[in-house]
């Protein structure tokens, strides 16, 4: 199958995402990330989401109130990683359901369908592969890796209670 090239930090991926609510506004926001899903076969695919179930309140009184969509309240696990230049993940699935937020340069996600997505600093993946199954040629899972020369930095956010899915693109939502 022949893959699709999605620039997560393109301008016209962001002229087309959702502005941000301005202050105090009351229409309520949406913002987007990649889900790294499987299907019933097992195949892994790459698909953009939204969060939109936003509720405007404070987060620690007296402060501002700002948007918050509660996404899970199970235990976590945070990584800071550091890939070095030219690192290349091989194919592989998600060790934990897992939020993957770029801080530096750029990273990209291959799922098993073809789709490839690179992400830079302000986009956001969801890794939930661990349900794939092996295709034709041995992968299973994700290829990932860097682009270009220099390192990326990634934080990782793992959902130590929170079991993988199937068939569920979009599932937090």
């Amino acid at each position: 199958m022949s893959g699709v090239l999605l620039w997560g930090n393109s301008p016209a991926t962001r002229a087309a995402e959702p502005a941000a609510a301005t202050s105090y506004s009351r229409n309520t926001p949406e913002a987007s990330y990649w889900h790294n899903w499987t299907d019933a076969r097992g195949v892994s695919h790459m698909t953009k989401c939204t969060f939109h179930t936003y509720a405007l309140k404070s987060m620690s009184p007296p402060a501002g109130p700002q948007w918050q969509d509660l996404l899970s309240t199970g235990k976590a696990k945070v990584i800071s990683t550091i890939q070095p230049p030219h690192w290349n993940g091989v194919w592989h699935p998600d060790p934990k359901v897992q939020w993957i937020i770029p801080l530096k340069g750029t990273w990209f996600v291959e799922a098993m369908d073809g789709t490839r997505v690179e992400m830079g600093p302000g986009d956001i993946s969801l890794g939930e592969d661990q349900l794939s199954r092996p295709d034709g040629a041995g992968h299973k899972g994700h290829l990932a890796g860097n682009v270009g020369d220099g390192p990326v930095t990634l934080l990782v956010v793992q959902l130590e209670n929170e079991a993988p899915t199937a068939g569920q693109p979009c599932r937090f939502q």
